[in-house]
């Protein structure tokens, strides 16, 4: 053999050698990489290859598999899909999932390792898929939805006693079925959309709560014993001027009897002299301190959806701490924060971690993970102070300005808010209501908070009793029916 052909057969030998060493590293080092690639076409065939697993409500699915023509055989579908999308989100073929349907998306579509047998790890081969149960009931979710309308708002319903969340709206709504098998057009239309219906404003939209937070006000003043309960005079003068500045802040209502008000009067008339001066007696540190007891400033608030974190600020002047005192300032807060504020008080001051699946489950029905008994209960006040704030959220609904929240046959007790929005307030404010309610004749109870960011009321007609506590009422009369 001369020279040339000697050397070629070695170069050739070297390049068949090179090739079997790259496709050796390509098949066991970068294999997994390029398979789990989201570009990875064969990965969506082989998702919606079969029907996918369901999400409960009360029972019944809300969630289905329908047969397609395409190579992507199964695409999702939705019972009642705009009345329950800031529930499930939403599984497309094209856009991906979200909410619960992006959580449980290998329990769904059977690649969770909690469904595969020894065999089926062996040969790989794809599960059974499971099912998502919830903890949402479908009259009060309803009763929510329908309550809301055309309104933009929000509204979350919690069982004080066990933390299940029976309701989380969110409105203008969306129908999920629109993305299932990737619809470009309906996807610019909502994501174009001002109103942006795809934003789960009850749980990723935290916005000022207003008087509602007065709540929290309250129950840092009784804990820290700067009052000794509801019915005793606080030193509050009217008009209060914000400290080191000559802003007098005024009260909605300049006939209510606000001047040294208890703090049951204060809830009862809404009194923003008695809280912001409060806020100031009290001071950031406490006021901050009792506010992440009830879960602000958390920033992993799983329901199991990741909530945005409701804040209350640091390092401030005496003039904005006292602003924080009647939810303004850089005071935010979602619908789920402050249904879990009225939550914790009507439990006697235990907050029950809130949650919003009850369990998951193999094609067979076998429990896998079950929630509901894995909550964990703090205590964020006393009982005696809890005792106390909700004698005077009684009286707010009794007799102040939550009276349209009032329901036959249930003790309700309830703070109602409006909060500015927009520079120097010129924008529609926001109306906002927290409540809790138990029924007089079974042990029924829930807490809620109902946001309504815009409506068609004219200005001078937004309020939480007028546009909010009806949605309220509403939900609580659903949770609390025989």
């Amino acid at each position: 053999m001369n020279k040339t052909i000697r050397r070629s057969a070695v170069f050739t030998l070297l390049l068949v050698l090179a090739l079997l060493v790259r496709a050796t590293w390509v098949q066991f080092y970068e294999g997994q990489a390029l398979a789990d690639d989201k570009d990875n076409r064969r990965n969506a065939i082989e998702q919606y290859a079969n029907p996918l697993g369901n999400i409960i409500v009360a029972g019944d699915a809300i969630t289905g598999s329908a047969e397609t023509t395409g190579d992507l055989k199964y695409k999702r579908t939705y019972t009642d899909g705009s009345l329950f999308a800031a529930v499930t989100g939403y599984s497309s073929q094209v856009y991906g999932a979200t909410q619960l349907e992006g959580i449980y998306q290998n329990l769904l579509d059977g690649t969770d390792l909690q469904l595969k047998t020894p065999l089926d790890t062996i040969t790989n081969k794809r599960a059974d898929p499971g099912d998502v149960v919830t903890t949402i009931d479908p009259d009060v979710q309803k009763a929510a939805y329908e309550a809301l309308g055309d309104k933009k708002g929000a509204a979350v319903a919690i069982d004080p006693t066990t933390g299940k969340i029976l309701a989380v709206v969110s409105t203008p709504s969306y129908d999920p079925s629109q993305l299932s098998a990737g619809d470009s057009d309906a996807w610019t239309k909502l994501t174009k959309d001002a109103d942006k219906p795809m934003t789960n404003r009850a749980l990723r939209q935290p916005l000022p709560p207003g008087s509602t937070f007065k709540l929290v006000v309250a129950a840092a003043a009784l804990e820290d014993g700067l009052y000794s309960d509801v019915d005793a005079k606080t030193d509050s003068p009217n008009p209060y001027t914000l400290p080191d500045t000559t802003t007098e802040l005024a009260n909605e209502n300049a006939s209510a009897p606000c001047e040294n008000a208890s703090i049951r009067v204060a809830l009862q008339y809404s009194c923003n002299n008695v809280f912001a001066k409060m806020a100031v007696d009290l001071g950031q540190d406490k006021l901050k301190a009792q506010a992440e007891k009830f879960g602000f400033n958390d920033e992993s608030q799983d329901v199991p959806v990741r909530a945005y974190t409701s804040v209350y600020p640091s390092d401030m002047d005496k003039s904005s701490t006292a602003l924080t005192g009647i939810g303004q300032f850089d005071v935010t807060a979602t619908p789920l924060q402050m249904a879990m504020v009225s939550a914790a008080i009507a439990n006697d001051g235990k907050l029950v971690t809130p949650h919003m699946v009850s369990q998951t489950s193999d094609s067979d029905g076998n429990v896998l993970t079950n929630y509901d008994d894995s909550t964990e209960s703090k205590e964020i006040v006393s009982s005696s102070t809890a005792e106390q704030l909700q004698s005077a959220m009684q009286t707010v609904v009794e007799d102040g300005t939550g009276t349209n929240a009032q329901i036959s046959g249930a003790t309700v007790g309830g703070k109602t808010g409006t909060a500015q929005h927009g520079e120097n307030n010129s924008q529609t404010p926001y109306a906002w209501f927290t409540s809790y309610a138990k029924s007089d004749s079974n042990d029924k109870e829930v807490a809620v908070a109902v946001l309504v960011e815009q409506s068609d009321a004219a200005r001078s007609e937004v309020s939480g009793n007028g546009l909010a506590a009806p949605v309220a009422k509403a939900m609580m009369q659903a949770a609390l029916k025989d």
